[in-house]
This record gives structure tokens, C-alpha cells and sequence, in this order.
């Protein structure tokens, strides 16, 4: 096999190391010939084995990098949410892999051929983890990578340094170079990575950064998957249950400190009920939180950077006349806090288009709300603005829910609730337009990392001579033709 051409920069001796480590991926990979379910199987177990066994060091590293996070967080998204599509996938597997039958042309079919599709892993593919969810959304996309036989790369955020430095322990335990390797440093280590000539390459993280990934890879027409994020709306109902609505909404918000791809971006309730839904949301993380700056079960922003961006976004939106109310049951003092960079859950109500809470992801725990008269007017305003990641309904009106499945473009539907859809492991999870694309999870993911490769086999019969596709042509050749252009 020729080896690809590539557009890294041979000089850089992170290039050339990657390179190298991809190369001898490669090879192995294809000496191995077949990938058998036992070895899909015996890769993903090492995986779930290993992610088990640091657990704690995980959690605490975890810890340590957002200065603030919540142990049982971190249990339930990033070692949970890694461990649980690995078991997915092992127990899978075997079914994935099964070759799929399809439907041949008449006569050939009746004559003997047949049609089916085998997936067959892609080789090489590099997953560029983000800083939010930085296990999860490692592991997670190395299941279905694995589970379609193929071999890994990763990059995680420079962002959570002392996770990376765990997983790289926790990855170099668990597998051969061969079989997973990964990389860890901050924007160089980044480019580079970007720059190699994949089989395939998964990207977690912002639309912005996204557009460089995207244009490294097409250098070397590496095809890529992207999970990006957006701004996810919430539209409640005049038939929603208030209460219950927030208390879901609020759950999601809160979580991780709003720092998710999913988290709900904006509201968008009925005018006469604005007053209810601010005093609800007062009320729910109240009960959740009794308090915040001392609390270990509300996460900080990961670091000043994007702590920064949040103040400066709330202090445009005062300065542009927003109302602006922190939700502070113990009336704490956010300003003079030591050792994290908490921001309480804020509501931004009334905002106006031209401010920053309502033109970029917020990606923390900012709330802004928009009202309306008519139901319809939320679906106008989602269909004006980018394609989300999400959206998210409440309500009993029939009517309307399917309005906003038939009328709205998403990545993906919560009804009732908010992020929940990301848990089922049969559902593709991915993203449209800005918010994405291509998904993972599951089968899913599997055809994802696979290459569905078609064969025929042919019958016994002369089925060219018999259909009169041999010159010279002649009459039966005629039939053929009358019989395949019937209207």
C-alpha cells in the first residue's frame, strides 16, 4: 500500500512524531488484516477496566481543573457516561457487525445474485476531545471508533490539564501505541494534530475552532464529524406545567454550570407568564443550592478566561438595558471569591438582539428569556437564526409539538425535558448545519467509523449474454431496454 500523501510540516518534531505513531497504526492495522468481534470486544473491556480503575484519580483531576466539581457529577456524566456506551458497544458488537443484506435487480435476482453490504473499519481515526466533559467525550467516541475495529488517536483540551495527564497514564495502560495512542499539549500540539492525514477525524467542540479543523483536514480530505453546539432554545407552552417545565430546565442549566453543548441556551415564554417562570426559577435553585460560593455540588467556570467572557457578556447586556437578576439564595459575595470562579445562575430578562447573550453560545449558567403573544412567533424566531444543536419543548399541545418537529431543524428533539436525549445510546447524537455534522452513539456511531462497503456476487448464469448487454446487440438487448424504461 502506497503511503498517503500528507500535508504535515516534516521540520515539527510533534508532526513527525504523530506521523509516526499513525504510520505504525497503520501498518498494524492492516497486517492484522480482519478485526474479529474478540478483539473489538477485549479493546473495549481494557477500556471500561481501565477508566473503572482510575476512577477517583479521574474525579479529583476533574476537581482540580475546574477548581469546583462535583464528584457525583463527574460520576454520572464522564465516568458513567464513558463506561456505559464501551459496555453498549462490547455487548453489541457482534450484531453491528453481521453483514447486511439488500435487494438485487430483477431477473439477476431470480437467477442466482445476490447484494449485501459488510462494514469494514475506516483505519486510523483521530478524536479531538474538549475541555467540558473531557472523559466522556473521550471514551464515548472511542467506543464506537473501537467497536468498529479501528485504531485511535487523541487529543485532549490543553484546558483540563491534569485530566489529560490521567487519561494519558489510563490510555498508555490500557493499549498498545498501536492500537490507542494519545497526545497531550496545548494549540501546537492542536495544529499539528489536525494537519495528519486520518482515516477519519471526530472534533468536540466550538463552531469558531471547528472551521480550522475543517479546513486542516480537507488538506488531506481526511472526512471529519463534528459536534459543535449553538444555541439551544426552550420554548415553553401556555400548556406547559410551569413548574415542573423549570424545574427540568433549571436541572440542565445548572449543570456543569451550564458548560455543555446542550445546555438550555435561551427561553422563550408566553408574555403573561414571564413573571411566573423568573420567581419558579428563584424558587428551584433555591432548593438546589441553598448556597453556591462553598458549595462542592456547583461547578465553577473552568478557568478566567471563560469567566471573563461571561461577566463581560452580562455587563453588556445592563449596559444595554437588560434586566439582570442573580439567582443568590445566601446573598453571597461573587465578587472577592478565592480559589474558584463561580458565577451564580443569572437570568437576563427582556434581551435585545444586539447583545452578545443572545449572538453567541453562552456556554455557562446566563439564562436570557424572550416572550411572546403568539406560539408561532417562536417558531419564525428559531427559524431566523442558526440551526441548533437542540430544541426543547414543553407543553401538551399536540398541534403544536408537531409544529416544532415538522417546522424546526435540530440536531436533535427533548419534549419535556432538556439534554436527556444525549443518555440513549439508540439514538444518533450529533449535529445540523452550524451545530454540526455527522453522529455517533451506538449503531450509529458504528456506521459512523465504518466504511459500508457493497458487493455483489454474481450468479452462475451469463446474465450479461442473457439481458443482451455483450455486443453485438440485437433484440434481447431491445427487451432488456423496453422492460428497464417501462413508465
Amino acid at each position: 500500500m502506497n503511503a498517503p500523501e500528507t500535508h504535515t510540516e516534516q521540520h515539527d518534531p510533534i508532526a513527525e512524531s504523530m506521523l509516526k505513531t499513525l504510520q505504525a497504526q497503520r501498518d498494524d492495522f492492516i497486517n492484522e488484516g480482519h478485526v474479529s468481534a474478540e478483539a473489538r470486544i477485549d479493546r473495549l473491556n481494557r477500556g471500561i477496566a481501565a477508566i473503572s480503575k482510575h476512577q477517583d484519580r479521574l474525579v479529583e483531576a476533574l476537581n482540580t481543573d475546574f477548581s469546583c466539581r462535583p464528584r457525583e457529577l463527574s460520576m454520572l456524566t464522564d465516568i458513567a457516561g464513558s463506561i456505559m456506551p464501551m459496555k453498549t458497544a462490547a455487548k453489541h458488537v457482534r450484531k453491528y457487525m453481521k453483514p447486511e443484506k439488500r435487494k438485487t435487480l430483477f431477473p439477476m435476482n431470480l437467477l442466482g445474485g445476490r447484494s449485501r453490504i459488510e462494514y469494514q473499519p475506516l483505519g486510523v481515526v483521530g478524536i479531538l476531545s474538549p475541555w467540558n466533559f473531557p472523559v466522556n467525550l473521550t471514551f464515548g467516541p472511542l467506543a464506537d471508533i473501537l467497536a468498529a475495529g479501528n485504531r485511535a488517536i487523541i487529543k485532549p483540551s490543553e484546558f483540563t490539564p491534569t485530566v489529560s495527564d490521567v487519561m494519558a497514564e489510563l490510555v498508555r495502560e490500557a493499549y498498545d501505541e498501536k492500537e490507542v495512542a494519545i497526545f497531550t499539549g496545548g494549540p501546537e500540539v492542536g495544529a499539528a494534530f489536525t494537519s495528519l492525514p486520518f482515516d477519519h477525524m471526530i472534533f468536540t467542540g466550538a463552531t469558531s475552532i471547528a472551521r480550522h479543523v475543517m479546513a486542516a483536514a480537507a488538506k488531506n480530505l481526511v472526512p471529519v464529524t463534528l459536534e459543535l453546539g449553538g444555541k439551544s432554545p426552550v420554548l415553553i407552552s401556555r400548556s406547559a406545567d410551569i413548574k415542573k417545565a423549570v424545574n427540568r430546565i433549571m436541572l440542565g442549566k445548572t449543570m456543569n454550570a451550564g458548560q455543555i453543548c446542550l445546555a438550555p441556551d435561551y427561553l422563550m415564554v408566553p408574555e403573561e407568564k414571564l413573571d411566573e417562570v423568573v420567581q419558579e426559577i428563584q424558587s428551584v435553585v433555591a432548593e438546589m443550592f441553598p448556597k453556591l460560593l462553598d458549595n462542592p455540588q456547583y461547578t465553577s467556570v473552568v478557568n478566567s478566561r471563560h469567566y471573563q467572557r461571561l461577566q463581560e457578556n452580562l455587563e453588556d447586556a445592563r449596559s444595554k438595558g437588560a434586566e439582570v437578576i442573580e439567582m443568590n439564595p445566601a446573598g453571597e459575595d461573587f465578587v472577592n471569591q478565592q480559589g474558584t470562579q463561580k458565577i451564580p445562575p443569572t437570568v437576563v430578562k427582556h434581551p435585545t438582539e444586539d447583545m452578545r447573550v443572545l449572538e453567541e453560545e453562552i456556554f455557562g449558567p446566563l439564562l436570557p428569556i424572550k416572550t411572546y403573544k403568539d406560539f408561532s412567533e417562536t417558531i419564525n424566531y428559531v427559524n431566523s437564526k442558526p440551526r441548533p444543536l437542540a430544541i426543547y419543548y414543553f407543553g401538551e399541545d399536540g398541534a403544536e409539538e408537531r409544529e416544532v418537529l415538522d417546522r424546526t431543524t435540530s440536531g436533535g428533539v427533548c419534549l419535556n425535558d432538556v439534554i436527556m436525549h444525549i443518555m440513549q445510546e439508540d439514538l444518533p447524537f450529533g449535529g445540523v448545519g452550524q451545530a454540526g455534522m455527522g453522529s455517533y452513539h451506538g449503531y450509529d456511531g458504528f456506521k459512523t467509523f465504518s466504511h459500508a462497503k457493497s458487493i455483489y456476487k454474481q450468479s452462475k448464469f451469463d446474465i450479461a449474454g442473457l439481458a443482451g448487454m455483450r455486443p453485438p446487440y440485437g433484440p434481447s438487448t431491445e427487451r432488456s431496454i423496453k422492460m428497464q424504461t417501462k413508465v
